[in-house]
């Protein structure tokens, strides 16, 4: 039961005597009850989930506000050196060819020794990046100039002279070792790499988003920034490997003056760039099918989800006391209502209830006694009203997208089948016939009816069609030959990250737990709010809530960019090969990533995702093109008006794939989510009344629910129902039972140790080039080995017969040697 101690407080109202006694005071009743009517009414979050925001919101958050003074800066720069070339024009009355003349001049510009004016050229590059802003009237203005801008700034090589001079800051070790040395490291240590940054992103995710009226040579210049950012053109490796490099030299406190959010940002935008986006994946995944002559996928998982709407949470501790309020004065006619549970809409019955357990819808008494009453409280302005006629309770409005039957297509794997039919020819036979899933002989036809409905929701993974290629490829080397290997993007990236991987995925969890709203600031933590505190320090009240509301916004688009950029690499790699989805997975949860994601959602999550750390008057590009009002404390406080934060709720939601991902089909790291105590953590989640979201927490609960014991189950009930309603099904699965844990010991060390072993044999024979091997073929044939052609120096020929008295002629060979046995 410790799932729900946590939650839910017994309050018995007693006085001293032990008597039965009212509240004091009307108000705090009122108080509470408010605050129930409020979670009751919570509604559906319109929330769509995607690769990113919208391309204002995304751009907004690369800057921090303090940044915004440097805005002006920018502009200054830029028209102080144009003025002096266009001669009282403006940027937007030039033709393009003329303002390619221009842009040539400032790339020349940037050639200089002197740091200070490289800087001032590249501000001056940044202000045409961010839109020429002070020549337009409206954000729309400023977003079509940025995009007209960016293009031409690619096409005229500004990106490439950026990287070189990226590279040098990185490699500035005076920058280095005096940002060590400082006791507070501010916005100013930053600035040449901040602007280069800026830059660059901004180049990278405004080419990276299509938009309808895109010229051809716009879609050109597209695909060949796409192939030269995921190529190993820059120093022989992927752009991405520059930015890893950067946060693992950030992590080891080599770095602390690195604008780390920026950095995070770039490199979740060139590689969601580069490999391509969830819906990029799908299309990937129903091509790699068809290469491997698999059947089609089942359904589409992103319209599934998107069409799936949210349940009605379990009840929480507040709305359950005041559930007990409501009885003790008698209102507890609520016979007609418990037909049906809000959370159960397609089951009339609950599947679970068997004839030992007490008929709970028989008995309203029950409804006190289980920690979640049948009845809901926070779906009772659906549920609590005269007893409606036969058509469903919902509005016919609703009713249109009501997914018919279960969302998605069963699945069955192979070695289901085989399982089944193992315990059936066990029982009805007495001995097993081992894989064969053919053979029936001697099983009763019901058996045969079992395992047709098996075989025709059979699904075969990518993943598994990989393994048994892997399993042959590592039995017949020298029959097989060698593997050929497709470059691919994902390919590149891994061949690059694998020497490092480990140094990689430690930093990046370093960074997620220093930015996570649970964490407590230690010492020896890392500081990531170098890009974020101004040089001086905030002495007013106002000032220090705009630099409150700026760090948070600050940790919530770190966590923002470090959980999409994970769930991107692991689905890139595992569509890629699963062993290399296998290897970034291990290493994740041998940093401890579980405990930590579960860290994360500890927490009022409904604070988190309602947050409102947005200062929208400050945001970019409305800070540019609107006069500023004046900001007060009331302002400050009031936040933006949506009624959730979208970067937060989808932080979440990519935080609950990773840890499917990290868990699914694997035992121990099961076992890990029920020794963390993860399902009131996760219970507490499905309170955001969002699908996906509720989905991905459903799954979690899932895997583990025959872990947590018989009467956590008679307890949860409506968090099962919702299991039934929205996981996909496998078929043969006895999740809710828990009948094999006997069976089923906690090896955690041995799991992981026969992964790793595969993991190693995949890279040693696939990217291990100079290993000497047992099966490395030798060319014996004396023809073909006379017959090679070497390359020999150019001189060679002058003094060949030198070479052949001294290394040829005066050498004896023993003959005899090669006759004996060595």
């Amino acid at each position: 039961m410790q799932a729900e101690d946590m939650e839910v407080p017994i309050i018995n109202n007693l006085n001293d005597n032990g008597d039965r006694q009212r509240p004091k005071g009307k108000d705090v009743f009122k108080d509470q009850q408010k605050e129930s009517e409020s979670s009751m009414e919570s509604p559906n979050l319109e929330f769509e989930y995607g690769d990113t925001d919208t391309l204002t919101a995304e751009l907004s958050e690369l800057y921090s506000y303090t940044e915004e003074p440097e805005f002006a800066l920018n502009r200054d720069y830029f028209e102080e050196d144009f003025r002096s070339h266009a001669r009282g024009r403006r940027w937007i009355e030039l033709t393009v060819e003329e303002q390619r003349a221009y842009v040539m001049r400032l790339l020349d510009a940037l050639e200089v020794t002197d740091r200070d004016k490289r800087l001032k050229v590249a501000r001056a590059i940044l202000y045409l990046a961010q839109g020429v802003f002070d020549e337009c009237d409206t954000e729309v203005d400023v977003l079509h100039w940025s995009r007209h801008n960016v293009f031409l700034l690619y096409d005229m090589g500004i990106f490439t002279a950026l990287l070189e001079l990226l590279s040098m800051e990185i490699d500035n070790s005076q920058a280095c070792s005096s940002a060590v040395r400082k006791p507070a490291i501010s916005l100013a240590d930053s600035t040449e790499l901040r602007v280069l940054l800026s830059i660059m992103y901004l180049m990278v995710e405004t080419v990276r988003v299509r938009t309808e009226d895109d010229r051809p040579e716009w879609i050109a210049a597209r695909e060949t920034f796409k192939n030269e950012l995921g190529s190993p053109l820059y120093n022989g490796e992927p752009f991405a490997l520059l930015l890893f490099t950067m946060v693992t030299k950030f992590c080891s406190m080599n770095a602390p003056h690195f604008p780390m959010k920026k950095v995070l940002l770039l490199l979740w935008k060139t590689i969601l760039f580069t490999l391509g986006g969830f819906e990029e994946l799908q299309e990937m995944k129903v091509r790699g099918r068809e290469r491997f002559n698999l059947p089609p996928l089942p359904e589409d998982s992103i319209k599934v989800v998107r069409a799936m709407r949210a349940a009605s949470p379990p009840a929480s501790a507040m709305e359950l006391i005041e559930q007990q309020q409501q009885q003790k004065r008698g209102r507890r006619s609520r016979r007609p209502l418990v037909k049906q549970d809000s959370l159960d809409t397609y089951n009339e019955r609950d599947p679970f209830k068997n004839d030992d357990a007490r008929d709970e819808e028989e008995d309203p008494e029950d409804t006190d006694s289980g920690i979640e009453g049948e009845v809901d409280p926070l779906d009772r302005d659906v549920i609590i009203q005269p007893p409606p006629p036969p058509p469903p309770l919902r509005p016919p409005t609703e009713r249109v997208n009501f997914p018919k039957g279960l969302p998605w297509a069963p699945k069955v794997r192979e070695k289901d089948i085989e399982h089944f039919l193992e315990t059936s020819r066990n029982k009805f036979i007495g001995f097993t016939l081992g894989n064969d899933t053919e053979t029936l002989v001697g099983l009763p036809r019901p058996i045969h009816e079992s395992v047709k409905t098996l075989k025709q929701h059979k699904y075969v993974s990518i993943a598994e069609v990989q393994i048994k290629r892997e399993e042959e490829l590592q039995q017949c080397p020298m029959t097989l030959g060698e593997e050929e290997v497709e470059e691919t993007p994902a390919e590149i990236l891994y061949l690059g990250m694998l020497p490092n991987l480990s140094q990689y995925v430690i930093a990046l969890l370093k960074l997620l737990l220093a930015a996570a709203p649970t964490s407590k600031a230690k010492t020896d933590s890392i500081n990531i709010l170098a890009d974020v505190l101004p040089e001086e320090m905030p002495i007013t009240v106002l000032q220090s809530m705009k630099l409150g509301i700026d760090v948070n916004r600050h940790k919530e688009i770190i966590v923002k960019a470090i959980s999409a950029l994970l769930l991107l690499l692991l689905k890139h790699f595992k569509l890629n090969h699963i062993y290399q989805f296998e290897i970034v997975s291990q290493h994740l949860v041998f940093a401890n990533c579980i405990p930590l994601i579960l860290k994360f959602f500890n927490q009022n999550i409904m604070s988190y995702i309602s947050a409102k750390n947005s200062i929208c008057v400050l945001d970019f590009p409305h800070c540019v093109v609107h006069e500023m009002p004046e900001l007060t404390a009331e302002s400050l406080e009031a936040g933006d008006s949506n009624q959730f934060c979208w970067r937060n709720l989808f932080s979440c939601i990519n935080l609950l794939r990773i840890l499917n991902k990290l868990t699914k089909w694997k035992h121990s790291r099961t076992m890990m989510l029920v020794v963390f105590k993860s399902a009131p953590i996760l219970k507490r989640a499905l309170k955001v009344k969002q699908a996906m979201m509720q989905l991905y927490v459903l799954k979690l609960l899932k895997i583990q629910t025959k872990y947590l014991g018989r009467q956590w189950r008679k307890s949860n009930m409506k968090t099962m129902s919702a299991i039934y309603q929205k996981v996909r099904h496998r078929l043969n699965d006895d999740w809710a039972y828990g009948n094999d844990i006997d069976a089923r010991p906690w090896d955690f060390q041995a799991e992981e140790c026969a992964l790793r072993e595969s993991i190693e044999k995949f890279n040693s024979r696939r990217y291990d080039k100079n290993k000497n091997g047992d099966f490395t073929p030798v060319d014996n044939c004396l023809q073909s080995v006379l017959g090679q052609r070497v390359d020999l120096p150019e001189d060679f020929h002058y003094s060949y017969e030198m070479w052949l008295e001294r290394e040829v002629f005066s050498q004896p060979i023993q003959w005899e040697g090669l006759l004996q046995n060595p």
